[in-house]
């Protein structure tokens, strides 16, 4: 049974991303835990299924179909979320997009692209959400990064110099904000075996690798960092902010 944190209770969280993978899985997470969740996400028919789901079970969780990479729309989604459920206490910036690119195929407006899908939203959704919790005194941002351009993966630049910046991002926000008792951290997520990693990448060749990487002799599932980042927002973390955590069983 996973760990209940009572200061969690109807607490609105809004979660990026969180129709699929380890977005899903977050949002079950803090549903689990009473709060008040709503989650923006571009693919419509598994979010709605989420959706679903979670309201039988009597969660109270809402859907907002957004192109992150619209801003307007990023605002407007959150707007949507404070007028439904409340001011944003909780924002888990989990969305991004690791698709591989051969460097000398990229263009000026991939480039742009891939910073528009993995860390721009990152910003202008705390920007959103910071003046209420400047109100309240009281917030908590968790960024995700990644831990490949740890580990100098290669095959997609773009993607790992945004999830780097992940990293400067979260460090400026949590020393500006501090001082209104908002935290702000970072996630780095390993190789996290979601249903399309496991379709697009899970090879013989990649298992093995995994295998002799990782400390830990197993594959890790989307509920590995959905654990960890639930207790992250909790008031049993309250005195971490302006950090890197590293959820990777042992990769690096």
């Amino acid at each position: 049974m996973a760990a209940l944190y009572s200061d969690l209770k109807d607490k609105v969280v809004l979660v990026t991303g969180g129709g699929s993978g380890i977005g899903a899985a977050i949002v079950r997470g803090f549903a689990a835990q009473g709060c008040k969740v709503s989650f923006i996400d571009i693919a419509r028919e598994p979010s709605e299924a989420l959706v679903a789901e979670l309201s039988a079970q009597g969660h109270v969780v809402r859907f907002h179909h957004t192109d992150l990479k619209d801003i307007g729309a990023l605002r407007g989604a959150v707007a949507a979320t404070a007028a439904e459920l409340g001011p944003v206490n909780i924002l888990i910036n989990n969305a991004a997009n690791d698709e591989r690119h051969a460097t000398a195929e990229v263009t000026p407006e991939y480039w742009d692209d891939r910073i528009a899908v993995n860390l721009k939203h990152q910003f202008f959704a705390a920007q959103a959400v910071l003046p209420e919790m400047q109100k309240a005194m009281a917030g908590v941002i968790i960024n995700f990064g990644s831990i490949s351009w740890m580990i100098g993966q290669g095959g997609m630049a773009a993607y790992t110099a945004c999830k780097s910046a992940v990293l400067g991002l979260t460090r400026s926000l949590a020393r500006d904000y501090g001082a209104y008792n908002i935290r702000v951290n970072a996630i780095a997520p390993g190789w996290i075996l979601t249903e399309r990693q496991i379709t697009n990448w899970l090879t013989p060749e990649a298992l093995k690798e995994l295998e002799l990487r990782q400390c830990l002799k197993r594959k890790l599932a989307p509920e590995d960092v959905a654990k960890f980042t639930v207790f992250l927002a909790s008031e049993e973390a309250a005195a971490c902010t302006n950090q890197h955590y590293v959820v990777d069983g042992g990769w690096i």
